[in-house]
């Protein structure tokens, strides 16, 4: 038997992430052989991912398993693992919506779902959170198109314009849109008591007031990472949100079973930043508010997918904090974020409770096809 085992892999890069995609018939059915497998893939656990195809960054150690759909409403099912840099351990617990965005391309172009010009529309159902959500993809000549003039920030150059709605995703870890039952919670947290908002779409968010926190909400990358006693304040506090709404008995488990969802930001009214990859100025009459997003307890580049989503869903739910940061809410319909690299908008409703939007705009590229190599250990 040959040492080396050769396993089909597509390199695809997903909004502002990177993720190896993999089909499930590729990989073992029993789960901790697969995950053991995926570990390997990914040269986790090790800080520089050096043995591996992971990137040593938590936007490019991500992983999408794609399948034939087991949901009667979807055309394919779609997996996605965080996969650990430090600990060998897949956070199963939410989903990516970078990820997502190349979902669709992906189905498309592997032959999962019958393409269709100008556009198909691709029905994901996330097995994670047991969702469905939707992306618009432009085809061409049979394939994903991939050329185009949508220009995201965080990713270099332009590309074809992948719409995602995730309305269908409300309740995705918890069954409620708020899984409280409130719009503010407040906690006790080491630094005295603290107003939170939970919210529910696409993974569940925790939502704090920057000001509460010493913060401005125009902080870099670099000012938050480089603040351990800011980083272990969020980290108990997202802790004590995941146990609060039952995705872990305590906020031990929560942070060492569940360290990626539910995620955390901290929000501010709309403010003149720094754009910290151009260092370019963003005035505050170009986004409507300010948010901060953490992903595995450090703050993220840009702005998650599913963040994005949720975000937009809570800013339209009156008493939110989000609510609370746009003072002209009720009269837009698209809401502009303004994050560490830029701004990205969503169009977002909510009607009687329920989502009736949660749309936004990514881009998506097949990177590289191929076979990545395991040992038979």
């Amino acid at each position: 038997m040959h040492e080396m085992q050769r396993i089909p892999c597509v390199i695809m890069r997903g909004g502002t992430s990177k993720a190896m995609f993999l089909k499930a018939n590729h990989l073992p059915a029993e789960k901790a052989l697969r995950d053991k497998m995926i570990l390997e893939i990914f040269g986790s656990p090790d800080v520089r991912q050096i043995d591996g195809l992971g990137g040593a960054d938590p936007l490019t150690s991500k992983l999408a398993i794609i399948g034939p759909s087991t949901h009667p409403a979807a055309d394919i099912d779609y997996t996605f693992g965080q996969v650990s840099i430090t600990a060998p351990y897949i956070d199963y617990s939410g989903n990516c919506g970078n990820i997502s965005s190349a979902v669709g391309p992906f189905a498309i172009d592997e032959g999962f779902v019958a393409a269709q010009s100008p556009a198909t529309t691709v029905r994901i159902h996330n097995t994670n959170t047991g969702r469905i959500l939707v992306a618009e993809v432009p085809v061409e000549n049979g394939r994903a198109k991939v050329k185009g003039d949508c220009k995201i920030d965080g990713v270099p150059g332009t590309g074809a314009r992948i719409m995602l709605d995730f309305s269908g995703t409300a309740g995705s870890a918890t069954d409620k849109l708020l899984p409280t039952g409130k719009s503010v919670d407040t906690i006790t947290t080491s630094k005295g008591p603290l107003d939170i908002s939970i919210v529910d779409v696409s993974n569940p968010c925790v939502f704090i007031r920057a000001k509460d926190i010493g913060m401005t909400g125009r902080e870099t990358p670099q000012e938050v990472n480089g603040n351990p006693a800011l980083l272990a304040l969020l980290e108990e506090v997202r802790a004590k949100a995941t146990v609060m709404i039952g995705m872990a008995p305590d906020s031990e488990t929560a942070t060492q079973k569940s360290p990626a969802f539910p995620m955390i930001a901290f929000v501010a009214p709309a403010a003149d930043y720094v754009d910290f990859t151009s260092g370019q100025t963003i005035g505050k009459d170009q986004v409507d508010f300010l948010s901060r997003m953490m992903f595995m307890q450090v703050l993220h580049k840009t702005y998650p997918g599913t963040g994005t989503a949720c975000t937009g869903a809570a800013a339209k739910i009156p008493g939110t904090l989000v609510h609370e940061a746009i003072p002209h809410i009720d009269s837009i319909s698209t809401i502009r974020i303004g994050h560490p690299a830029g701004i990205i908008e969503i169009e977002a409703a909510v009607e009687n409770g329920e989502v009736t939007r949660a749309a936004f705009s990514r881009t998506a590229r097949r990177i590289m096809e191929g076979y990545v190599y395991v040992t038979n250990a």
